[in-house]
């Protein structure tokens, strides 16, 4: 009987840091678990060699930013059966997306000498804007057990098991008193996708709102709460351009602010 073929994992790399990548190489013991199911074949974080797609299931972190990544991303979804995007740049953009609520010509002028010669797109997109995508994983950076359920469900040929309440819940279940109703701490919790286990909150810091905007979040409710902390709406503009910025429910209130201030 002929052994069955692993199925071929490429990860890919566009705009970021490299922190999510980062993620799955800390993944360590288990690491080793997917490497015995998945031919991890394109990776340049972690080896040089490669071995030519198509591919089963493609990771991709970063936003798109350049004329030539917008290029590339059609090559690597034509390759890929499955493409999941990977982190806060992949999914909203990421920190990069602030360009997008100014003249990204502006900016190139006053950093680089010769301006001529670089060659940006006026946005920075996350990949959806440009092709179909079969799973995004919020973050910044992703938690690697959410990424190690991700690869488990794509094996198992099954939906991934992913949260999609608010931060909230796991303060809930981490027995956190609430920050904002027991000390006035601002926080985005109530309205940020759950993801990191009240990582701050567990601090006694409020929400930074990392994993991005949660299903049928309500921003505009949240504003008004910091509006009767005693919050500017400048100070509003900045809590919802961070990570996620470019998402659309953050997008739309830090913009609704903007004109206020």
């Amino acid at each position: 009987m002929a052994e069955r073929k692993k199925p071929k994992l490429a990860v890919w790399k566009f705009a970021s840091c490299d922190g999510c990548q980062l993620s799955l190489l800390d993944c360590e013991d288990e690491l080793l678990a997917v490497a015995d199911r998945v031919e991890i074949a394109y990776f340049p974080e972690a080896s040089r060699a490669t071995v030519k797609g198509p591919y089963d299931l493609s990771l991709v972190e970063g936003s798109i930013t350049t004329p030539h990544d917008a290029e590339r991303i059609h090559q690597v979804r034509r390759m890929s059966r499955f493409l999941v995007t990977i982190g806060a740049c992949a999914t909203a953009g990421g920190i990069q997306a602030l360009r997008n609520f100014q003249d990204v010509r502006e900016f190139t002028s006053l950093v680089y000498a010769s301006p001529q010669y670089i060659e940006t797109l006026k946005k920075s997109t996350p990949i959806d804007e440009h092709v179909p995508v079969d799973f995004e994983l919020r973050g910044c950076p992703i938690n690697k057990y959410q990424l190690l359920e991700v690869l488990n469900a794509f094996l198992n040929g099954r939906k991934p098991n992913i949260p999609d309440y608010s931060v909230c819940i796991e303060c809930k279940r981490g027995g956190n008193v609430c920050l904002m109703v027991a000390h006035g701490t601002a926080c985005l919790g109530p309205v940020t996708q759950a993801g990191c286990n009240a990582l701050c909150p567990s601090y006694h810091r409020g929400c930074f709102g990392c994993y991005g905007p949660k299903e049928r979040s309500n921003p505009s409710s949240l504003s008004e709460r910091f509006l009767q902390m005693g919050w500017e709406h400048s100070e509003i503009v900045r809590a919802f351009r961070s990570f996620n910025a470019y998402a659309e429910p953050f997008r739309k209130e830090s913009e609704a602010h903007e004109t206020k201030s």
